[in-house]
């Protein structure tokens, strides 16, 4: 086996914050992987959808790997409407339209994992 630069890590629920992200009212995100652990490769996020949660439609520069944890809610690609729930994966291309919203009285939630370097956002609403 090849020797590795990096630490192993194990890095607790209780150890990430959350904080409100501008883009959109009821969500939040934790990095529960990042620059603060020393990834090389890619961050990983956890977003959270409250009841009513409204994210508009935009594009990334990078792609999106998610998988579900909890919920049931809706995710616009392209011109499609998903709903999506707690096991499923999507994959958004980068450069690719998505929005989310949750309609529920319940909340939502899900991994994102992305490429590291530079994204910007551009909202198409």
């Amino acid at each position: 086996m090849a020797e590795s630069d990096q630490t192993p890590q194990v890095r607790r629920a209780a150890d990430v914050e959350y904080e409100s992200v501008d883009l959109a009212e009821g969500l939040r995100k934790g990095v529960l992987l990042g620059d603060g652990q020393g990834t090389p490769n890619f961050d990983m996020r956890r977003f959270v959808l409250e009841p009513g949660a409204r994210v508009p439609r935009h594009t990334n520069e990078v792609e999106h790997e998610q998988f579900v944890v909890e919920g049931d809610y809706a995710v616009g690609i392209d011109e499609e409407t998903h709903t999506v729930s707690a096991g499923d994966s999507l994959l958004i291309p980068a450069g690719v339209d998505h929005w989310y919203r949750n309609d529920t009285d319940t909340r939502g939630s899900f991994l994102c994992i992305v490429p590291k370097g530079d994204d910007r956002i551009e909202i198409h609403e």
